[in-house]
């Protein structure tokens, strides 16, 4: 099937395009159909120590699915190499950053595309999603008839967020294995691939990465997103996925309210302050719709900017608690990172910001500190006076 444009509207917002290459045939895969009552609710808190660790507890049927697909991909040889047990290690400091050695993405990972602009087109003569190979696809991800699906791409978003859904939005990601893994259980989730969608997020995928985490019963479990010029390395839509058996301290920093009412704070005290969205599973639609107005904002104004979705505690409750009992969406606007430039211990990208820091070479690995850590990412942030005026923009338009 060749590309095809979703709507007429949203072809000329994103940049669909109606003459592309096909895309691995997926009538035959697998479907994980799933609803509201698999959402692994009830707060899931960490092992209290590493011999307890993931083995000791149940997984879910998401788990289960995802795990089992992906270990058999890396048995039948699909990965740019293989991935055993991660070198790691917990850096001294307050911020307590995982550090993994991971020599082999840095070397064999397929070269970022040259991008030019937070908004930049679908080209397709560069490397995209409809040339992955049919066994890179471990299911198909899709809602029952009874779970409401979110309205609108994040793109399309003005009015109500319970009008009816745009025509040509899919109902389904592809859960694809990630070939250069940085962790365990890698994966990316790709919305139907014909529709030739650039790396600008929308609001019917966001929502499939946060069931995603509340269908994983692993607090480590994590989705996110890297915009054009925050070293996403394909421009054609899609998430990260992957388990780290690791706590980071974005679960439980304590965060500044802006808008109460929508759980919309600001993080700090931690090394990249950002903004949060936080929820307890409740009104995912809603709040993929609020999070896409904050996006689509950044977008407009050639803003770079990573997501990150995680289990965590409240914002403003106890800054230790064992369980997280909802999840923290956390979003980073920061400086763009245009060409394809490579930074030397570690690129900037979701799980930087987030503390965990995938390490290309050995020396870096065991002499990077804290602070020399705390300098690279922050020389990726926004300034604080051109921060402090978006964060006014944001909550003028959140409130409106």
């Amino acid at each position: 099937m060749a590309c095809r444009r979703a709507s007429s509207n949203m072809a000329v917002s994103l940049g669909a395009s109606q003459e592309q290459p096909h895309h691995p045939a997926t009538s035959s895969l697998e479907d994980f159909v799933y609803e509201e009552e698999d959402f692994v609710l009830p707060g899931i808190g960490w092992w209290r120590s590493r011999s307890e660790g993931p083995a000791s507890r149940p997984l879910s049927r998401f788990d289960n699915a995802l795990q089992s697909g992906w270990e058999e991909k890396m048995k039948l040889g699909l990965f740019r190499y293989h991935l055993g047990e991660l070198q790691t290690r917990i850096m001294p400091g307050k911020v307590r950053f995982v550090a993994q050695l991971n020599i082999q993405r840095g070397l064999e990972r397929r070269r970022p595309q040259d991008i030019q602009s937070v908004r930049q087109r679908f080209d397709p003569q560069q490397f995209h999603f409809n040339k992955i190979k049919p066994g890179e696809i471990l299911f198909r991800m899709t809602r029952a008839p009874a779970c409401h699906p979110p309205t609108r791409g994040c793109s399309q978003n003005q009015g109500d967020p319970s009008e009816s859904r745009l025509p040509g939005i899919p109902s389904y990601v592809l859960m694809v294995i990630n070939v250069s893994p940085l962790e365990f259980g890698h994966v990316l989730l790709i919305p139907d691939p014909t529709l030739c969608l650039p790396q600008i997020l929308t609001q019917e995928l966001l929502q499939f990465g946060l069931e995603s985490v509340l269908l994983s019963a692993h607090p480590g479990f994590r989705v996110g997103f890297n915009s054009l010029g925050a070293f996403a390395s394909v421009n054609h839509l899609h998430l990260h996925g992957f388990y780290l058996d690791w706590e980071l301290l974005i679960e439980t920093a304590p965060a500044e309210p802006l808008c109460p009412t929508l759980n919309f704070h600001f993080l700090k005290d931690v090394p990249a302050p950002g903004f949060l969205f936080y929820s307890e599973g409740g009104e995912l639609g809603a709040l993929a719709h609020n999070i896409c107005r904050v996006t689509d904002h950044l977008v407009e104004k050639e803003i770079a900017h990573n997501v990150f979705v995680t289990r965590g505690t409240a914002p403003r409750g106890p800054t230790h608690s064992e369980a997280h009992s909802g999840i923290r969406v956390i979003i980073w606007a920061r400086k763009s990172s245009f060409g394809t430039k490579e930074e030397a211990a570690f690129n900037v990208a979701l799980c930087e910001l987030a503390g965990h820091l995938p390490i290309k070479t050995a020396q870096d690995f065991q002499n990077l500190t804290e602070t020399s850590a705390i300098d690279i990412i922050q020389r990726h942030l926004l300034p604080e006076p051109q921060l402090s005026h978006l964060q006014s923009q944001l909550v003028t338009i959140l409130t409106e």
